[in-house]
């Protein structure tokens, strides 16, 4: 079983950063791949970043690539998501997850900056992240 622990949320203004943490309780075969999803309010829960954590190959969803940035640390078995110039559509409770996706099943969805729910089996339990304009 694998834990996973999210911090880092809070409140900024539009424009601002903030840099989320997900720290893993061990990197196995079971988190080849941590993702950051988020979930808006009456909305459904979608994929923005993921990384292998073998090489720290990325991949971002459309809507936040250019702004947001994952990285890991491998020493301290944590993933980032730095995420700059924030909107206010970026409001959303933040998730990290873990998942060992196959080789064509990250050809046919994290290469093209699309991410499946059920392709992850560990979830922390969010950090809440507010944008004012």
């Amino acid at each position: 079983q694998v834990q996973l622990v999210e911090s880092g949320g809070g409140s900024v203004q539009a424009g601002g950063s903030l840099r989320l943490s997900c720290v893993a309780s061990a990197f196995t075969s079971s988190t080849k791949y941590i993702a950051w999803f988020r979930q808006a309010p009456g909305k459904e829960r979608v994929g923005v970043a993921a990384i292998y954590t073998g090489d720290g190959a990325t991949y971002y969803a459309d809507s936040v690539a250019g702004r947001f940035t994952i990285s890991q640390d491998n020493a301290k078995k944590t993933v980032y998501l730095l995420m700059n110039s924030l909107k206010p559509e970026d409001t959303a409770m933040y998730y990290c997850a873990a998942g060992r996706l196959d080789v064509p099943v990250v050809a046919a969805t994290l290469a093209y900056g699309r991410f499946r729910q059920v392709d992850f089996a560990y979830w922390g339990q969010g950090t809440q992240v507010t944008v004012s304009s």
